[in-house]
């Protein structure tokens, strides 16, 4: 049967009605906001758009909870426009036209993404941005231990929110306040809680998700296979999320906290590696990571300084017990305790000064300037020796400000199964290491630094988990294994999808193809479906 030419002449002219579309901004603009008139139930209002010929508002919302200036220089990509959207039926609009106009979509819940991954695209422009920060409902609901937490809710106002209905319940995520629950929950949430009570994506329920063909879907609709890969499968590979239905965990109406701080002078190296040895067999209930950092010294001396920082699930005297018992080597003090509600933990734990209240987490937003700064991570399976960390020290004397957070696992993390859900990093880790360098000069500065991270990173090679070298998703590193021209094929993506998720990545994949075979749901570190580029 033949094609009539005014059904050629039709399909001519739609298709160059898209293309221009696309390419223009203006007309993109206009394009996605008819479509949306027709695919939402609740009606759109203009000022839920943001462009840049409106430079000042525009620039606000980019920048409101994006952390990394390294990715809001000028010279970084910008979204041809941002949407707000202010119902979930909103967001199935977006990816229902985005889908059928061929405009590229990133998502952002929080915006800590170390990366700039839901803000920035430099693998495909133009591109659009949709911004869930104005979803941010939380219902708690203390009779049946669950909440049902919208994806732009910070995990502060999640605290806080459980913390109004009881002094008894809590929620083991992140202890960064500002983190948007939306992405930090995908790539699996630690937090001071993890080694009683696992990740906050341990303890998730359900989800509503927005799929690749637009659809809204929970946990029944979606099927076991997509629920168990956006649990730690990282954001924005296969759909968007709405919200999560998440399992209340219970805290004693006290808890202890504490900070030590030791010097190089202090003997920091002896003890470092001792709190190695013990870190992941103390009691499940205590939780000390150990914050490193560069500070002053004597005689204008630059020295480095290890901060063993605690969360005890308990009283003081039981803590006091505890440490005598694993680690007398710390030498903890009565007077180096503090007592306090498990709220006011998450404030101590955040890093915030004293006399900031809880009210402060309804802000949304962290307590810390912005800076530039890179990031890196490593599993560690052995105590690393002394020498290791002597040559370790020396390095980071050489760099402006240097950061670590060595976290320590054992408890509830060794218990859960490496397939559980995609986060793999379980029995046989001792602790984690996030690497981080921050500076304020700008973009002139970034490869000096970023490159002494990179040989850092290298350095410590030999002391960290082998075949593969384990990485944490949520801390994002475009460094590994992605090639210049930021390739998304399944041959590039295995060299870093092994790393963050190891033997679990195949099967992500797997999901990927059957949910989003075209690539929806794309960026940088995407996991690719076998028939993208495969």
């Amino acid at each position: 049967m033949g094609i009539s030419s005014n059904f050629v002449v039709l399909v001519l002219v739609f298709l160059f009605s898209v293309s221009w579309a696309t390419s223009n901004p203006a007309a993109t603009l206009q394009s996605f906001k008819k479509c949306l008139s027709f695919n939402s139930i609740v009606s759109i209002s203009s000022s839920s758009f943001y462009t840049p010929d409106n430079s000042s508002s525009f620039s606000s919302i980019l920048n409101s909870t994006a952390q990394n200036l390294r990715y809001l220089e000028p010279s970084k990509p910008k979204p041809e426009f941002i949407f707000m959207p202010l119902a979930e039926s909103q967001v199935q609009a977006a990816v229902i036209c985005c889908k059928k106009l061929g405009i590229h979509l990133r998502v952002r819940s929080g915006g800590h993404d170390y990366e700039g991954l839901s803000y920035v695209s430099e693998i495909e422009t133009p591109f659009v941005m949709v911004d869930l920060s104005k979803l941010r409902s939380i219902n708690v609901d203390i009779q049946q231990n669950i909440a049902w937490v919208q994806a732009g809710a910070t995990i502060g106002e999640v605290y806080y929110r459980i913390a109004q209905k009881s002094k008894v319940h809590g929620f083991p995520a992140g202890l960064c306040t500002s983190l948007g629950i939306g992405g930090h929950i995908t790539g699996g949430a630690y937090g001071s809680m993890m080694r009683k009570y696992g990740l906050g994506v341990d303890n998730v329920l359900d989800a509503r998700i927005v799929d690749a063909h637009g659809r809204i879907l929970d946990r029944a609709s979606m099927g076991e296979d997509l629920f168990w890969a956006i649990r730690g499968g990282a954001g924005a590979s296969f759909g968007i999320i709405l919200s999560w239905k998440i399992k209340l965990v219970p805290v004693p109406e006290t808890v202890t906290v504490f900070t030590v701080p030791k010097t190089l002078e202090q003997g920091a190296t002896k003890l470092l590696h001792r709190w190695q040895q013990i870190a992941d067999k103390l009691d499940e209930n205590l939780f000390i990571r150990v914050i490193i950092q560069t500070t002053a010294g004597q005689n204008d001396s630059r020295t480095v300084t290890t901060s063993y920082n605690c969360l005890f699930l308990g009283t003081a005297n039981e803590l006091l017990k505890v440490m005598k018992k694993s680690f007398p080597e710390l030498g903890l003090l009565p007077k180096d305790c503090i007592e306090t509600s498990w709220i006011n933990s998450v404030l101590y734990i955040a890093g915030y000064p004293s006399n900031i209240t809880a009210e402060f987490l309804l802000q949304g937003k962290p307590f810390l300037p912005k800076v530039y700064f890179k990031a890196k991570s490593d599993y560690v399976k052995e105590p690393i020796p002394e020498e290791a960390l002597e040559g370790l020290w020396k390095r980071f004397l050489q760099e402006d400000s240097p950061y670590s957070i060595w976290t320590p696992y054992g408890g509830m993390m060794s218990r859960i199964s490496e397939s559980a859900i995609p986060f793999p990093h379980r029995k046989g880790n001792l602790f984690k290491i996030q690497y981080l360098t921050a500076w304020v000069d700008g973009e002139k500065s970034d490869e000096r630094h970023m490159n002494w991270l990179r040989e850092l990173y290298s350095y410590m090679g030999p002391y960290v988990s082998q075949s593969p070298r384990e990485a944490y998703v949520n801390y994002r590193d475009l460094d590994l294994g992605m090639n210049k021209k930021r390739d998304t094929s399944y041959k590039e993506a295995k060299v870093w999808g092994e790393k963050y998720f190891k033997h679990n990545f195949y099967r992500l994949v797997k999901v990927k193809t059957k949910y989003d075979p075209g690539n929806v749901f794309r960026h940088e570190q995407s996991i690719p479906p076998l028939s993208f580029k495969s």
